[in-house]
């Protein structure tokens, strides 16, 4: 009899609970929310605006915090961390791609991937080089001299995809990263960071709303009322 094949729970979300308070009405976005996340799986979230579903990868990212539940990353439970101690997490164990490429005006593409790994504590010298390295995984590194202003928004966010594995992290968190793209920029993006999570062996859970993109992913949910479905589930 054949041995199941080994896997390793990198995330385990349970039971998450977030709300906000408007007046005195009480909006609940996520509702008892959980699911396990292997580590080397890619992951897509969609639903439709204001579903939650950056709010979740927010409150896996460290960035927010639940009202209630639990979120174990990489063997850490993070709800209860102090905001020294979420930095530190969001330091070394996280990757971001946001929608929008948040790269430093004043520095160049290289810069900007280095910096966040030279602030972590690596030699520059050791910084540039694995900064140059990644560069050149995202087919960027003949531009590598060039300001985010000299660059296009799919150019940008190929950096940014290049600065958010530079530390290493355990987890990419993708937050529509193709969201500001046009449709030749958002396949060419979508590629590169599904091949690099790969290539670099990475976990990778993506919010979008692009259909081409989630479907690259190995294991889709929807966020619907609150509620995380697994692809082909339905809302009781």
């Amino acid at each position: 009899m054949s041995e199941e094949p080994y896997t390793e729970i990198l995330a385990s979300v349970q039971n998450i609970v977030k709300t906000y308070r408007s007046g005195t009405e009480t909006l609940y976005v996520l509702r008892g929310v959980g699911f396990d996340v292997e580590r080397g799986t890619t992951i897509a979230v969609s639903g439709q605006s204001g579903s939650g579903k950056s709010t979740l990868l927010n409150i896996l990212g460290g960035l927010d915090h639940c009202d209630s539940g639990s979120v174990r990353v990489a063997g850490t439970e993070i709800t209860g961390l102090s905001e020294s101690a979420l930095t530190a997490y969001r330091s070394r164990r996280v990757g971001f791609i946001f929608q929008f490429h948040y790269l430093l005006k004043d520095f160049t593409a290289l810069e900007n991937v280095m910096i966040p790994a030279y602030m972590g504590g690596m030699k520059k010298r050791d910084a540039l080089e694995k900064a140059r390295s990644l560069l050149a995984d995202v087919k960027m590194d003949n531009r590598v001299h060039h300001y985010p202003s000299q660059l296009s928004g799919g150019e940008r966010q190929r950096v940014a995809v290049a600065r958010s594995i530079v530390n290493d992290p355990d987890l990419i968190l993708a937050d529509e990263p193709t969201g500001n793209l046009d449709p030749g920029n958002s396949a060419v993006v979508a590629e590169l960071l599904y091949a690099g999570a790969e290539k670099w062996g990475k976990t990778l859970i993506v919010v979008t709303h692009d259909e081409q993109v989630a479907e690259r992913a190995g294991i889709r949910y929807t966020l619907e009322g609150g509620v995380l479905l697994k692809a082909g589930e339905s809302a009781r």
